[in-house]
């Protein structure tokens, strides 16, 4: 149908040529037969209204027409989801199937750490030469150095460290407690042992000695060997300052919790390594005396070499430490993880010891462990004392504890494979039995061999050894188990007895032996010795009483064990069967939320599928059937929409098929006809009402 403005004012329209008319015929068989070949494009009409007739509105259509989008949501979200993003890890560079970034934090804290562990390998064993071996000292003297001496400037350091940490920046104060104690250790084997004739007291703790009597021996010494005694103190903070303090604090500050829990392991196997490659390097030093002449002091020079070797390995670390601030780590790459503080009831000594006795299972759980820090402090100060009987010359003692180093190395790492194994095989009960079993074994070796080893000595003299040799031998492999059980099966039996318990007593029991049972273990042994060596006048003296309570303590440490088995065993049961049934209910209604779920979108996706089914077309489709739109160079827009009202647009076709929209020039002079290359639009227009 004309409209009226047309119908009103004939538009004066040029006769179309014959070309033209040929094309509109073209144009008409091409949309009845697809498959003819397109004709040349028509050129564009031009026709003019009356002056005197207002000109028109020009109609505006929509940029786009809204499309839904051909894809279901499921389906996108999945192909989203399996798209890897631009920073996620799959892209980042590995090596060795980790990435290149973790590894630049976890290999210098595993060379830091071998440092660490190298030089408190050999500070330990020096230490323990300096003071057993001094003229005027012996093994006594260890007893109350821990008590007396090394607790009270543990507790002093760590009150100071605390003052500095709220002044220092993290990095200077690094710096500020590692760079002591490198220049202690340089100093004394350069300036102090030199001096040590000069600056120790000898004269003033002979006279003490004297008017005391030998039970104060011990005390004495401390006065005597100040110097020793410094060492002995600094030595001991290395383990429990830099280990625990710096290292691993620096170590938790940089890494994340999967890399601890892939990676910290390695560091507990590396110290193995590290130990057994130390006492290699103590047992190499110290035999330099074999190859000095008479008159030399070969322990200066040892003690000079080893401790080159620890003021070099102690730059190394904090040159690891600056490199990997500076280079590795920046605040972008810092793990930020807003931790909260667990409610951790700090209990007072007679809460803890209400705790304590209320509780069956946590009463055994103490015993466990109090009988091991009252036996390892009973054995190896006993077993010290024969070592100097045996080897008096410090190079002596000092080799011998290098072949000791090595082998505890040796065996924890060995027994760290193996203590997985055990658990897992045999169960909790034998696993916590092996450590009191053959400390009470080679316990009764070792005293047996003091006390009674002169009737043995026939039969000792054909192996070549003597009771005090062997006596020192099954010391040794006492404490070489005992250092290594530690780590391979008490600890794991220890936390595995927590889990039981509920919530309430987990908490407060475990609160109760670390305020009780830990302090009592450390120092039980030392006060049992201290008391003892004042009451019968000397260490070889109390050695009697002194085996007999580490068989007393060893029986109830047995008892404590399989009492707590009888318990852990049923308990243990209950708790992992509750765990399954808790995983069997999560997977229930896991499945019951994503089968609800899964049906309520096939649903949605169903309803939106047939409501709007007509009006999503593929755009991928080959034919090109959608609708396309496109612009031409000139500004013209050829567009086309269709409202259900059939009231937005109108679109008038002459005679001829040939289809005419209108828009108005940028200058609004004139209105033009543009018609679509190959009269598209007759087409466009049957498709959609087909």
């Amino acid at each position: 149908m004309e409209s009226g403005l047309v119908a009103s004012h004939r538009l004066r329209l040029p006769l179309p040529s014959a070309a033209a008319a040929g094309a509109a015929r073209s144009h008409l068989l091409r949309h009845r037969h697809p498959l003819a070949a397109p004709a040349p494009a028509a050129a564009p009409l031009r026709l003019s209204l009356p002056r005197h007739l207002p000109r028109p509105t020009p109609l505006r259509l929509p940029a786009a027409l809204p499309l839904r989008p051909s894809l279901p949501p499921l389906r996108a979200s999945a192909a989203a989801a399996a798209s890897p993003a631009p920073g996620d890890d799959a892209s980042s560079p590995k090596f060795l199937g980790v990435e290149t970034k973790t590894l630049k934090k976890i290999v210098p804290l595993g060379l830091m750490f071998f440092c660490i562990l190298f030089n408190y390998t050999i500070l330990r064993d020096t230490k323990d030469v300096l003071v057993v071996t001094a003229k005027g000292s012996s093994a006594e003297i260890i007893p109350f150095l821990k008590t007396w001496v090394n607790l009270p400037m543990a507790v002093g350091f760590m009150l100071l460290y605390t003052k500095l940490a709220d002044v220092l920046s993290k990095e200077a104060l690094f710096y500020a407690v590692i760079f002591p104690f490198i220049a202690f250790f340089g100093a004394f084997a350069y300036v102090l042992y030199p001096m040590r004739d000069a600056i120790h007291p000898t004269a003033l703790a002979d006279r003490l000695l004297a008017s005391l009597g030998p039970s104060f021996l011990g005390p004495v010494a401390i006065l005597r060997v100040w110097s020793f005694c410094l060492f002995y103190v600094m030595a001991e903070l290395w383990g429990s300052v830099v280990i625990s303090v710096l290292f691993w604090g620096f170590a938790n500050q940089i890494t994340t919790v999967e890399e601890a829990k892939e990676f910290y392991p390695l560091f507990g196997l590396g110290a193995n390594v590290a130990l057994i490659f130390s006492g290699r390097t103590v047992k190499y030093f110290s035999n330099m005396r074999k190859n000095l002449g008479p008159g030399v002091d070969g322990w200066a020079i040892s003690l000079k070499a080893m401790m080159s070797i620890v003021v070099i390995l102690g730059l190394v670390i904090t040159g690891i430490y600056w490199g990997v601030n500076k280079f590795v780590i920046d605040s972008s790459s810092m793990p930020v993880v807003e931790r909260k503080k667990k409610d951790k009831p700090k209990l007072s000594m007679g809460e803890s010891m209400k705790v304590l006795l209320s509780s069956r299972y946590v009463r055994d759980l103490a015993t466990l462990v109090v009988a091991y820090g009252i036996s390892i402090n009973l054995v190896e100060v006993t077993w010290k004392s024969k070592l100097k009987a045996q080897f008096p010359s410090p190079n002596e003692y000092s080799s011998f504890m290098g072949d000791f180093s090595t082998a505890t190395g040796i065996a924890t790492f060995t027994m760290m494979l193996l203590g997985r194994v055990i658990l897992r095989k045999f169960g909790w009960g034998v696993a916590a039995t092996i450590t009191p079993a053959v400390l009470l074994l080679t316990g009764v070796g070792f005293f047996s061999l003091i006390l009674f080893g002169e009737p043995l000595t026939p039969l000792m003299t054909k192996f070549g050894m003597t009771p005090l040799l062997a006596a020192v031998y099954v010391g040794a492999m006492q404490n070489i188990f005992s250092k290594s059980a530690k780590y391979s099966l008490f600890d794991p039996c220890k936390e595995m007895a927590y889990i039981p318990l509920d919530e309430d007593m987990k908490v407060k029991g475990k609160a109760a032996i670390d305020v009780v049972c830990n302090p009592l273990g450390k120092s039980g042994g030392a006060l049992i010795q201290q008391f003892m060596i004042l009451s019968f006048g000397s260490l070889a003296n109390s050695t009697p009483y002194l085996g007999g309570i580490l068989l007393v303590i060893v029986l109830a440490w047995l008892g404590a064990v399989r009492s707590l088995d009888s318990q852990f065993s049923p308990l243990a049961k209950q708790e992992l069967e509750r765990e399954k049934l808790l995983k069997a209910k999560a997977v229930e209604t896991t499945a019951t939320v994503v089968g609800a779920g899964n049906g309520s979108l096939q649903e949605n996706l169903a309803s939106e599928t047939s409501a709007n089914g007509s009006a999503i077309k593929q755009s991928q489709e080959p034919d090109g059937s959608a609708i396309k739109q496109s612009q031409e160079q000139d500004g013209s827009a050829i567009k086309q929409s269709q409202e259900q009202d059939g009231s937005a647009i109108k679109q008038s076709q002459e005679p001829d098929g040939s289809a005419i929209k209108q828009s108005q020039e940028p200058d609004g002079s004139a209105i033009r006809q543009s018609q679509e290359p190959e009269s598209s639009a007759p087409e466009k227009s049957g498709q959609q009402s087909q």
